[in-house]
This record gives C-alpha cells, structure tokens and sequence, in this order.
C-alpha cells in the first residue's frame, strides 16, 4: 500500500522541524553533539584574535571574568535559569514533531501575568506568589496550545502560528507595560514591583541568583521523568518519531500535539514568570527580547537531550556574561556572542558533522 507519492523530482526537501526532529532522536553524548560548542569556541577565539587589539587580555576577560568574583559567578548562574526553562519547553515540543518559535512572546507573556497577579494578590504574600505563578504557566500554555490545535485542526504550520503570536503579543504587553501599569516612581518602563514577601530569596549575595535556580533543576529532572517513564511521554515520543504509526497504534496524536505545545509554552510562561519572582520583581519592557531564540540555541546545543539542558545553558550563559565582561573592559563588541550563537544555529540544524559521525559509527 502506498502512504505517499513523491512529486516527479523526488520526495520532498525535509523540513526544519523533521530535520530537527531527527536530530532530537540522535545520541544524546555522540562525538557531533558535543564538536558543535568546541568549534564554535575555536571560532569564537578566532574572532578576538583578528578583531581585538589585546587578543590575550580580551581572552582572558572573556573566559575568565565570568569566575573572577560572586558577582559575575552568580549573575552568570542566574542567567542561565530562563534559558533552561525555555529549552525544556522546546525540547517537549520537538520530542512531539513540533517547533515552538514563540517562547520570546510566551516568556513575556508568563512574565506579564504573573506581575499583574501578584500586584492583585499582595494581601496573600507568598502563596499569592504561588498563584500568580500558576496564572502564568495556563496563560502561556494556553497560547501555545493554541497553536498546536491549529495545526491538529487545520494543518497550520506550528513554525508560523506559534511565531506570529509571539509577535502580536509583544506590542500589546508593551502597551500594559508602558501604560495602565507604568510606575510613575521609576525612570525605567516598567511595572511597579511586586511585595517583598513574594519574591524569591537570594542563594548566592551579591549577585542575583536565586530559589529560580533549585526550581530549573527540579523542572529538569521531571521533565525528563515525565519524557522516559511515563506513558504521555512514550505518546509524546512515538508521535514525534512516526505520526503515522502512532495513529495506527492507538494514540490520539491530535490530543499529543496540543499537550506537547501547552507544556511548551507552559514552561516558557514559567521561566518569564520566575525572572519576575526572583529577578526583576516586575515586567521590565521588551526584558525578553532574544530569550526565545537563545533557548532555541540551547536546545539545539543539547542535541534535545533533556539531562544536557542545564550544562549547555551555563555554557551559552557563559558566553554571554564573557562577552559582555570582555566588552567592558576591552574594545570587543557583544556582537561576536551572535556570531558564535548563529554558527550554533549552523551546525546543529545543517546536521553535517552528525552524519560524518553516523557514518564512521555504521562502518
């Protein structure tokens, strides 16, 4: 029985999502996985090479600065905990056969909700914390879901929906932001700030890691419980790898589509919602431009591997924070941290050095 017919040139060129989607079923600790952060380091050494005019002290504030005090060491950490949120979502979504675009819009999203909330449940203190928290994961889910019905419903690209309301979303939180909820105490555009009672205690002074960091371990380690032992995972999984025989097997993969992209956007609303409780301590605006996308390079980075998550956000984190140091004590520009993500984004989704690799391994 044919399930298929190709067009007269061939079968069709394979999609971003499919080619991704292969490459999230790849060895988790293959060679390829890890050579994609070593080039990208010899590349980025390169770089400061031609451009800086001290390649050594500029090397060393790159690499180094992150670990020269408790400041930068915990800043470095902190920043690293949205962007495991956001690769979490992510890899749920692509272990499904979808790709969640909008995780920038999403985080904003979850950050929003949960300031507006707990400015409403300040008499609660901390469980109102808990609640505005809860209000994020659904309003964010619920958006992202969206996209996973459209596509379950009407074959709507998940690339494209999930993307465009990413888009439609900012400028409306940006009006909120900048308008009903401005704080006409502050210079910065922004809300006002939550009570002290609903925000996350500090685990590492003077910096501003906090409890955000404990609960992106535990987010880790469910997530990838609920991935490998549970019987949603294993539909999740199968439909991600074979659609077609998953709806032979029995698996609703509509119902799979839309739960893979609520618990998506879902973590990402958390990650936005846990910048606002332990971080910022209210919705500063436009505070997520480029998340969704460094998640994006996170999990690509991870190979969609669920325990390697948390090590190639600290190593992305790690980037960052060395690259903004080396700017601010050398004539590095930060621009040279996009290049070394976009050669990320190269390397992962063009497959290469995984296929070389797959190669060797079937001689």
């Amino acid at each position: 029985m044919t399930l298929r017919n190709d067009p007269p040139g061939g079968p069709p060129e394979e999609s971003l999502t499919n080619r991704l989607s292969n490459f999230s079923r790849s060895l988790p600790f293959s060679p390829a996985v890890i050579l994609v952060p070593v080039i990208s380091l010899l590349v980025l050494i390169l770089l400061v090479i031609t451009l800086s005019d001290t390649p050594a002290k500029t090397l060393y504030f790159f690499f180094i600065g992150p670990f020269r005090n408790l400041f930068s060491f915990g800043n470095m950490l902190n920043a690293a905990v949205p962007l495991v949120f956001g690769a979490l979502g992510i890899t749920v979504a692509m272990k499904a056969g979808n790709l969640n675009l909008g995780g920038e819009g999403q985080i904003y999203l979850g950050a929003f909700v949960t300031t507006a909330a707990a400015l409403s449940f300040q008499p609660l203190g901390a469980m109102g914390g808990v609640f505005a928290a809860s209000l994020s994961v659904l309003a964010s889910g619920a958006m992202a879901a969206f996209s996973g019905f459209c596509k379950s419903r009407w074959k709507t690209s998940e690339l494209i929906t999930t993307f465009l309301l990413s888009a439609a979303i900012i400028p409306v939180i940006n009006y909120l932001v900048t308008g009903p909820f401005l704080d006409p105490e502050t210079s910065l555009q922004s809300t006002k700030k939550i009570a002290e009672n609903m925000r996350l205690p500090l685990l590492l002074k003077p910096s501003g890691l906090n409890a955000s960091a404990v609960f992106a371990c535990a987010a880790t380690i469910i997530t990838h419980y609920f991935l490998a032992k549970t019987r949603r995972g294993y539909e999740l999984r199968i439909t991600g790898a074979n659609e077609l025989f998953a709806r032979y097997g029995g698996i609703n993969t509509k119902f799979v589509n839309v739960l893979s992209m609520a618990i998506s956007g879902g973590l990402c609303g958390l990650a936005g919602s846990l910048a606002v409780l332990g971080t910022h301590y209210a919705t500063v605006r436009e505070f997520s431009a480029g998340l969704g996308w460094n998640a994006l390079a996170v999990a690509l980075i991870a190979g969609f591997y669920i325990p390697a998550v948390i090590p190639a956000a600290l190593f992305f984190a790690w980037i960052s924070a060395g690259a903004r140091i080396a700017m601010q004590n050398t004539g590095l520009t930060h621009e040279v941290a996009s290049v070394v993500q976009a050669i990320i984004f190269f390397l992962s989704t063009s497959l290469v050095i995984r296929n070389i690799f797959s190669r060797k391994g079937n001689k």
